[in-house]
């Protein structure tokens, strides 16, 4: 009969050994530790016999433990091909971690005495159980039982059967190292160890500016005007600032000493005024980190320098069927040249959209742009919203695909540091009065390659390098811009708001 298969038992005498034979050898197989393997499920109670089965408690004393000669119960016996084995009353793997010790598993307790009260039916069967009342709860499915009655070793003196363990003193040792001698006076670790004091931490001057709102209020003069019988709290910037006094100072000072048109007289006040524009130039270039002062084209303001370029460049470069565009967050002057421009040439205006919270939507604006876009015109920062655009993206994306980009920096003068190289824009455009400048005064910005391709878009005076009534020559960036007398004392203030900020 295979192990495979199952015949069930009808009587005693069809078993191949007697029943208490076999109870026999499984009691001595268990009191020898043989027990089910962990793939054996765990039962909580003994299973049920699947036909006649021995009567347990018919064991012979072959099944008594060598300690008192009692009988060992057998727990109940399961089926197992053609012959019955003892059911396990718990099941745990091998190596389990167990918070107590483990009952043993070889000696069954002695039952000559009788079941005592703590036992119950269940353990009289158990040859592992122990009183309940000595039961330590562990992990479920782990056996448990009470910790092993091992001897403890004492805590004075010296047992019986060890040799007396000598004291420090009869070694001769002391507490104290022993000195070193030779070469081992010269190691590191047998130095003995230098205690210094710790240096005391130097008070360092608070030098830096602390933030004084009456200060700064009274660099303002127009701060101190009353308006209906309250001191002026100034919330308009986006329009326009108030000038601070050192701006004023400076362009009284111009009209009081250095008053004169520029680059084309000998005197001594054209040369003080000339060197003041040109070193206005300068010093708006190094405001903005570009690369060369002739990159620096003053104008009227933002919105002029937006019509050069849309009226220089664009009525140049454009055609019809090109491409410009711009953005929903717009200034009106960054919309109406560009407007006109595409009417003039025929180019086609094209507007990224927003989204509900004002930011440009970027896979959009992308998605407007193409092989026939020329120019691409963002604001830095909007004045209705205050929306930061990413210019470095803008600008990236209309390189991508050939365009010249303008970025409109009226809002974002005044509130962030401007790096043009960094940015790589084309053309950068703000206003003076956004910054605590003078009105009437702006900056176009542009690489010279952007503006030696744009020619000039007025002409006269001093954009003039020489004329005959047949022909004329234009001076160089950036004068080429500059037609007539300028706005020279605004300049020179400009130049002081910005060392100002």
């Amino acid at each position: 009969m295979s192990t495979s298969e199952y015949r069930s038992v009808d009587a005693e005498s069809e078993l191949p050994v007697s029943a208490s034979e076999l109870a026999a050898l499984a009691s001595q197989l268990f009191a020898a530790g043989i027990r089910p393997g962990p793939d054996t499920p765990p039962q909580a109670a003994p299973v049920a016999p699947r036909g006649s089965v021995p009567d347990a408690t018919a064991v012979t004393s072959a099944g008594s433990t060598a300690a008192g000669g009692a009988q060992t119960p057998v727990p109940p016996a399961v089926p197992q091909g053609d012959v019955y084995v003892p059911a396990p009353t718990s099941y745990a793997p091998e190596g389990v971690p167990q918070t107590v010790p483990v009952a043993p598993r070889r000696n069954a307790p002695d039952l000559t005495a009788g079941p005592s009260a703590a036992y119950t039916v269940q353990s009289a069967l158990d040859p592992f159980a122990v009183p309940s009342s000595a039961i330590v709860p562990t992990i479920p499915g782990v056996l448990a039982g009470a910790p092993p009655a091992a001897p403890i070793a004492p805590r004075g003196g010296t047992p019986g059967w060890l040799p007396e363990a000598p004291t420090v003193g009869d070694l001769g040792w002391s507490d104290a190292p022993p000195a070193p001698s030779g070469d081992e006076a010269n190691y590191y670790f047998t130095a003995p160890a230098v205690v210094t004091e710790p240096e005391p931490v130097p008070v360092l001057p608070d030098e830096h500016e602390v933030f004084d709102v009456n200060a700064v209020r009274a660099d303002f003069p127009i701060l101190r005007e009353t308006v209906n019988g309250k001191p002026l709290i100034w919330f308009d910037n986006a329009a326009t600032t108030q000038k601070p006094q050192a701006v004023i100072d400076r362009l009284a000072y111009f009209y009081a000493h250095e008053n004169s048109n520029i680059h084309r007289a000998a005197h001594e006040l054209a040369a003080r005024a000339t060197d003041a524009y040109e070193e206005a130039r300068d010093t708006v270039r190094r405001f903005i980190n570009a690369a060369r002062s002739e990159e620096i084209v003053f104008v009227r303001g933002t919105t002029e320098a937006i019509n050069l370029v849309a009226y220089a460049w664009g009525g140049k470069h454009l055609k019809a069927g090109d491409e410009i565009v711009i953005t929903h967050l717009e200034h009106h002057a960054n919309i109406v040249p560009w407007q006109l421009i595409s009417q003039q040439t025929g180019a086609i205006l094209k507007v990224a959209p927003v989204d509900e919270a004002g930011n440009l939507l970027m896979s959009e604006f992308e998605d407007l742009l193409g092989p026939r876009t020329k120019l691409v015109a963002a604001t830095q920062v909007s004045n209705a919203l205050g929306t930061v655009t990413p210019v470095r993206q803008i600008v990236e994306l209309g390189h991508r695909y050939g365009a010249r980009v303008l970025i409109d920096g009226a809002q974002s003068i005044p509130h962030m540091p401007i790096d043009v190289q960094a940015t790589g824009a084309d053309f950068f455009v703000f206003s003076g009065h956004k910054i605590f400048g003078p009105t009437g005064i702006g900056v176009l910005y542009g690489t010279t390659e952007a503006l030696e391709e744009t020619p000039p878009w007025q002409g006269g005076g001093n954009m003039i390098a020489d004329v005959t009534l047949e022909r004329s020559l234009y001076q160089g960036i950036p004068s080429k811009f500059e037609a007539g007398t300028g706005n020279i004392a605004d300049a020179v203030g400009l130049a002081e708001a910005l060392r100002y900020v």
